[in-house]
């Protein structure tokens, strides 16, 4: 492996996934908000919809750590900021 290799976080990752978990579920709260069940078969806790509002806590979520882990930073493998215009340090071996 090269030493200056651009990695990418986990993080972002993660934020990718939840908020496409969160879009989904939220997507289903939302079909099934419009077509609840029958009144016999409903309890008294499906009035809140809580799969619209986690779904949608959950995507906003996973936004957020997808910009902030967005994996245009130039980082080496050191973990810290290269400078703009510098040559990478020879190794010698």
């Amino acid at each position: 492996m090269h030493e200056h290799e651009k990695q990418i976080p986990i993080w972002f990752f993660i934020g990718a996934l939840l908020a496409l978990y969160g879009s989904i579920i939220a997507g289903y709260g939302v079909v099934s908000w419009g077509a609840p069940p029958p009144p016999a078969m409903q309890e008294s806790i499906a009035r809140l919809h809580a799969p619209v509002w986690w779904g949608i806590l959950m995507t906003l979520l996973g936004l957020f750590y997808v910009v902030k882990f967005w994996p245009s930073k130039p980082e080496s493998l050191t973990g810290k900021l290269e400078e703009p215009g510098t040559a990478p340090p020879e190794r010698k071996g």
